[in-house]
């Protein structure tokens, strides 16, 4: 773990489909890597790496189980497949070949999962909002979540270095540069130093809860703030030294459930230790969410920067001086744009 001040960019700015392009750069540098596209092809940003290196390219149309099975063989044959197709699809329907023919045998199978959570206006069928949950109790997977452009870039790399299947989920589009260091598994970014409250963000919360940060510096309140990338194998030891350190208590923040996720991760570990510390969970909360914006739907449900200032007052038993306007500003996203194939 480093300071903040060797990860956090004080200027953000927006990377035009980080994934697309650092995919192909990658995967063009080793021809044992074969582009598996779930017809989702320029949805999943890999449209370019198609059209300059068909020869690695395969498109397995809507037959999400037969990928699965497929991907499973190539590995078996010495080949490293790279899957692309949104998050909901490659875990909800193709589940009992996911583990029979890639986690079961430990196949090197890298699947990319895009439009994580609430990241789409689609609605529960193009939602992973539990994906997380499940791929992290799958023996033998890997599990990282990007959640800036840096992290989109580097996650081919760092995917490809495990002796195993890797589960991602990826963001696309337009998509923020935080961070000037990039991904590494098992690796926790420290991104404020406090005593008071550990705020433990993931995938586009951090993004949000940095909107509450300088309100909540002029208020006084020292928050030690945890950028989480990987969810298996999950950094407990370091966790456990913070959580046990801080003086009020934890608060987590996702773009998913909050049973099964970052929440309950932080949850089982304050449970086996016996830690004598309060949790606050942001997320959904046994919903499905319904379609909208991304700006509309954390805020409905209750996992914003506002309502990451609302769980802060609860802990320290006191009323902040801080409105929705003291926050800095939201950054609004085109549901249709040329970062995007359509607006699903």
């Amino acid at each position: 773990i480093r300071n903040r001040s060797s990860y956090l960019l004080i200027m953000t700015e927006i990377v035009n489909k980080p994934y697309g392009t650092s995919f192909k750069k990658y995967a063009s540098q080793n021809k044992n890597i074969l582009c598996l596209s779930g017809d989702l092809t320029s949805s999943c940003e890999v449209d370019i790496f198609r059209d300059e290196y068909p020869k690695q390219f395969v498109s397995m149309g809507m037959a999400e189980q037969n990928m699965m099975s497929f991907a499973g063989g190539l590995a078996m044959s010495g080949f490293t497949p790279f899957i692309h197709t949104f998050g909901v699809f490659a875990y909800r329907r193709p589940y009992d070949q996911l583990l029979a023919s890639i986690a079961y045998p430990r196949r090197r199978v890298r699947i990319m999962g895009f439009l994580p959570g609430i990241t789409t206006p689609a609605g529960m069928t193009h939602q992973a909002i539990e994906d997380i949950a499940v791929m992290r109790t799958i023996p033998n997977m890997t599990v990282i979540e990007t959640g800036d452009a840096t992290e989109v870039e580097s996650v081919c790399e760092q995917a490809d270095s495990v002796d195993g299947p890797v589960y991602c989920r990826i963001l696309r589009g337009g998509v923020p540069r935080l961070f000037n260091s990039p991904l590494k598994i098992g690796e926790i970014r420290i991104l404020n130093s406090g005593s008071d409250i550990l705020l433990i963000t993931s995938g586009i919360c951090t993004e949000e809860a940095l909107r509450a940060r300088a309100s909540l510096l002029s208020q006084g309140i020292s928050i030690l703030h945890l950028h989480i990338h990987t969810f298996k194998p999950f950094n407990e030891d370091k966790i456990l030294d913070l959580i046990s350190n801080i003086k009020f208590g934890v608060i987590t923040m996702e773009n998913h459930l909050v049973n099964g996720g970052l929440g309950t991760t932080i949850a089982e570990i304050i449970s086996k230790h016996g830690l004598s510390k309060k949790l606050i969970k942001l997320g959904l909360k046994d919903t499905f969410a319904h379609g909208g914006s991304k700006q509309y739907l954390t805020k409905y449900y209750g996992f914003d920067a506002y309502a990451l200032i609302n769980s802060i007052e609860k802990f320290i038993g006191q009323k902040l001086n801080i409105e929705e306007q003291d926050l800095e500003k939201v950054r609004i996203e085109n549901v249709h744009s040329l970062s995007k194939a359509e607006a699903l």
